[in-house]
């Protein structure tokens, strides 16, 4: 990931104003353009360009994500949750939305929340002109008087989703993997689901890819929401004592666990 922002193509169809922090809601690529080193240059000018490629040589079924993790001011939850709710008020998306969530167990270097872009590749998250350019500005420039740190970002795919009620499931369960042959493992991982479709009802269930930067390394991933930790433990209480269960978690082939760790969905949206 390049460090600087002189080092960035940008190509956006709606270019924000040379003072303006943040990024444009219309971009076209999926593709984290840029996130200035936070570590070089004062947090005043940290200038965050998420973009979205689009390609029409790619599959437009194809969803895909861009996630990026951020460090709060303490007593600042609620003033981002707030900036957050308005920005996207009236706002329709295109066969994607905007997630943000709460870190609970499994930070990385203090990151305490995360915001996540989903999309259909070849397809624009949001019409231009839905968010103006004034309202796009404030938003990011409120998100920078409470943001202290900027931290990882990467993008990947989602080869299998089962989408599911969030306000009812709002903990994610995440485990970032290694998966030693993606088409077996996603074989295995939709039987898994398609078998236990009854344990998974109204659960979002997921598995795909880490394609550009990749945390610690992970090639795949994983996702199980559901109410909260306890009744993720009696999910996998009641699972793992089901022989099916462990046969089919074989037939997924070989993964190593890199990392698990657990956000709480506070916005959704869609």
């Amino acid at each position: 990931m390049l460090a600087t922002a002189d080092k960035i193509s940008l190509l956006h169809k709606q270019k924000p104003s040379q003072e303006a922090e943040g990024f444009s809601f219309y971009d076209h690529s999926l593709y984290l353009r840029g996130i200035i080193n936070h570590k070089s240059i004062k947090m005043r000018k940290l200038i965050l360009l998420v973009t979205l490629i689009c390609s029409v040589t790619l599959s437009a079924q194809t969803m895909a994500f861009t996630a990026i993790e951020v460090k709060v001011k303490p007593h600042t939850q609620d003033d981002i949750a707030e900036a957050f709710d308005k920005v996207f008020e009236d706002v329709k998306m295109n066969q994607g939305g905007v997630v943000l969530e709460r870190f609970w167990n499994g930070r990385t270097e203090g990151m305490t929340h995360r915001i996540v872009f989903m999309r259909t590749l070849g397809i624009d998250l949001v019409d231009e002109g839905s968010i103006s350019p004034d309202k796009n500005e404030a938003f990011w420039a409120k998100m920078n008087n409470y943001i202290e740190e900027w931290g990882a970002s990467y993008s990947g795919r989602m080869l299998s989703w089962q989408e599911g009620d969030t306000e009812k499931n709002p903990t994610v369960h995440i485990w970032d993997i290694k998966a030693l042959d993606q088409n077996q493992f996603k074989k295995g991982h939709d039987n898994i689901v398609k078998t236990f479709k009854k344990d998974f009802e109204g659960r979002v269930v997921g598995f795909g890819t880490y394609d550009i930067g990749r945390p610690n390394g992970a090639s795949h991933w994983v996702v199980v929401t559901g109410k909260d930790r306890n009744d993720h433990l009696m999910l996998y209480d009641k699972l793992e004592k089901s022989s099916k269960f462990m046969q089919l978690i074989k037939e997924r082939g070989a993964a190593e666990d890199v990392r698990d760790y657990e956000v709480e969905i506070l916005r959704r949206k869609q």
